[in-house]
């Protein structure tokens, strides 16, 4: 293990963070709060620890696969626990465990609260906490790498560890031009979508938090009563839109700046996406009329949104889903464990994962009914290696059993059955919002400390595709150590 080389990685992501928090920073300053003080202690603590990291003098700058998933899960837990210092120093989450749980929450993307009241809070620490979304929203550690010099060969195993999907590629030949494409494009999209919500009514503080918390699909407002807050129409359908497009994969948006219309519209996996989206808009709208009584428009809107919010795990609502008819609220569960499209912002178990099950399932029947069938599993005309298929079904093992795991440490705080596990679902998907007590108008303060610990686990592996996270509880790993 090329230790040190880890550790230089590591002072590189606090330093950057640390640059990062200069932004909030200023909209402290700007706004006369005064978390300005937290944020400024935060940097001058942290940033002496960030340099001696940066200073270790590394022989091997070579990094293969063992240290990426090590780097990418010790990295994220660093990035973690310094960005809850602000939340502590203000006194706005003055208990560590619940400024780590919110923290993660918003590096993940998760947009799952201890907070019962916001909108009292300084306007630089919502900003922080809307921010962390878009950060994490693409991958810290991608923006390292977009922005930094070079930190060394074979850096695509961190490109690896921490992007979303079961085959992340470069779509140009150098992984650093590969990072600053993807960052351009949701930059772009992101001072987009600013804009057209001012159009439709918003202050730019607000525009700029929802954005953010769009972008990354984390679902983290200024409101206590989210989006709902606003009772905009026009803002509600821009959010909606914006989520489905911050879940489709942006390297299809790359074939598009491209000119490869064909290319962007041939994807399985997007066609998979929006008929996934399309049918549930569809289903929910039928269950809800009665309940929106009659109201064609307004079902259209409602269901259009929570499912937008749900299967790119935003976790934005305008509505309390809780109170709809148990088949909506079904479909809801399924799209919070299915999630957006792999390379995309959004978290879940990925379409191309629960397409190349399905295909797996199929051909495994076929088999059993014609034995002497040779078949393949195939995703955009092509052959999916039996790797990809068998990593598939790895993680989705994983999933499951870290779910589990999860689901029955959590049961020790007494809440009833649905609260649990959605809790546990809602983290391990990056979600936000689950049923009962953790649904759209819940919170988690009422957790434990060790649920909490246990949630901000999930999501850190949710968020991180399971290994980088398991991989540190891995004895062998860290018997030897190479320089």
């Amino acid at each position: 293990m090329n230790y040190r080389m880890m550790l230089k990685f590591i002072g590189n992501v606090l330093l950057y963070e640390l640059l990062l928090m200069i932004i909030p920073l200023g909209v402290s300053l700007y706004y006369g709060g005064g978390d300005a003080k937290a944020f400024l202690v935060t940097i001058i603590l942290m940033l002496p620890l960030a340099l001696i990291l940066r200073s270790v003098k590394v022989r091997d700058k070579e990094m293969y696969e063992k240290e990426g998933f090590l780097t990418v899960g010790l990295s994220w837990i660093v990035i973690s626990v310094v960005g809850a210092l602000p939340f502590v120093i203000s006194g706005a989450i003055p208990s560590f465990v619940d400024s780590f749980f919110e923290t993660v929450s918003g590096f993940t993307t998760t947009g799952a609260t201890i907070l019962t009241e916001i909108e009292s809070l300084p306007r630089g620490i919502l900003f922080w906490r809307s921010f962390t979304h878009w950060i994490g929203g693409m991958g810290f550690l991608i923006f390292i790498l977009a922005i930094a010099p070079s930190l060394g060969s074979n850096t695509i195993y961190l490109l690896r560890a921490e992007s979303p999907g079961p085959n992340p590629g470069k779509i140009v030949p150098r992984l650093k031009e590969t990072a600053k494409i993807l960052y351009i494009i949701y930059f772009v999209l992101t001072i987009i979508q600013t804009i057209l919500l001012m159009f439709a009514g918003l202050s730019f503080y607000d525009a700029i938090i929802h954005a953010l918390g769009t972008a990354g699909t984390g679902g983290f407002s200024n409101m206590n009563s989210s989006v709902a807050a606003f009772s905009n129409p026009a803002v509600e359908w821009i959010i909606t839109i914006f989520m489905i497009l911050f879940g489709v994969n942006f390297a299809l948006y790359f074939q598009l700046l491209k000119g490869s219309i064909k290319s962007f519209f041939k994807s399985e996996e997007l066609r998979y996406y929006l008929l996934m989206i399309g049918c549930a808009i569809v289903f929910i709208t039928i269950n809800i009329l009665g309940f929106n009584g009659g109201r064609i428009g307004e079902s259209i809107r409602q269901s259009s949104f929570q499912v937008a919010s749900i299967v790119t795990t935003t976790g934005y609502a305008t509505v309390d889903f809780n109170l709809w008819p148990t088949f909506s609220k079904v479909i809801i569960l399924l799209l919070m464990i299915s999630g957006a499209m792999a390379g995309s912002t959004g978290g879940g178990v990925k379409t191309t994962r629960i397409v190349i099950m399905l295909k797996s399932i199929r051909r495994a029947i076929n088999k059993i009914l014609h034995p002497k069938i040779v078949k393949s599993v195939k995703m955009d005309g092509k052959v999916v290696d039996e790797e990809i298929i068998s990593g598939v079904l790895l993680f989705l093992g994983a999933y499951t059993v870290i779910a589990l795991i999860g689901m029955i440490i959590v049961s020790l705080d007494g809440f009833d059955l649905i609260t649990t596990a959605t809790a546990v679902l809602t983290s391990i998907s990056n979600v936000g919002p689950g049923f009962e007590m953790v649904g759209p108008t819940g919170n988690f303060s009422a957790f434990s400390g060790l649920s909490k610990i246990v949630l901000s686990f999930c999501m850190l592996a949710g968020r991180l595709e399971i290994y980088p996270m398991l991989i540190m509880f891995s004895k062998s790993l860290w018997k030897r150590t190479y320089y």
